[in-house]
């Protein structure tokens, strides 16, 4: 990637989620308003904690929410199979508000009312893996991408991809655009792999949120 090329924005921007992690919600936020202020489309990818922790030694509080990733990322793969792509994006809204926003826990009517709001067949709430196949492989691209010894989110500008934006809360206006510059700068850079400090907070969902969250 040139130096011109950085300044012109990349071609191609993608991101990789799990619906429950909330650090990708934070990511996706940051993101979506990228895009909508310099006028691109984001291709909304889905990565599984699930997937990825397999055959891991995990603490049993976290393996305990590998089911619910699993559930709920073969759903979205499951809605884009029957809707289309146009219809991932809102899932994940439609999901993400109840999950992280509401804190509920109950998948059944989370599911039910996500995918009403979304217009998608009702019968999706049931968990098949019929598409574990195209969930496992758009998993293995972002891990192909990046490394296995990273999570969610991925995010990558045209053909480099980080683990992250690692942002608690999701920056907004003039900081959003400065962070995504930031990231096109870094992707230009052959040799770049990594830049990290420990977190201090939880994941805020706005301003003046609980500075304390769960973290996936």
């Amino acid at each position: 990637m040139t130096e011109q090329a950085v300044q012109q924005g990349p071609q191609r921007v993608r991101m990789w989620f799990d619906p429950t992690c909330p650090w990708a919600w934070m990511t996706s936020r940051w993101l979506g308003e990228v895009a909508q202020t310099r006028d691109f489309e984001v291709d909304w990818q889905v990565m599984s904690l699930a997937v990825l922790n397999e055959g891991r030694d995990l603490p049993e509080e976290y393996a305990a929410r590998m089911p619910r990733s699993m559930r709920l990322t073969r759903l979205v793969t499951a809605a884009r199979a029957a809707g289309g792509d146009a219809v991932v994006k809102p899932l994940y809204d439609a999901l993400g508000e109840r999950i992280h926003h509401q804190r509920r826990k109950d998948d059944d009517s989370i599911i039910a009312e996500s995918l009403a709001a979304v217009g998608l067949d009702a019968a999706l709430v049931e968990e098949s893996d019929a598409h574990d196949t195209t969930l496992r492989a758009t998993h293995q691209t972002a891990i192909d991408l990046v490394g296995d010894d990273v999570g969610t989110p991925v995010v990558a500008v045209d053909d480099v991809a980080f683990f992250g934006p690692v942002v608690s809360p999701a920056p907004k206006g003039a900081d959003a655009l400065r962070l995504f510059d930031g990231i096109v700068a870094a992707a230009s850079i052959e040799g770049f792999f990594e830049l990290k400090r420990t977190r201090t907070r939880g994941p805020q969902f706005d301003i003046t949120a609980d500075p304390e969250g769960e973290a996936a």
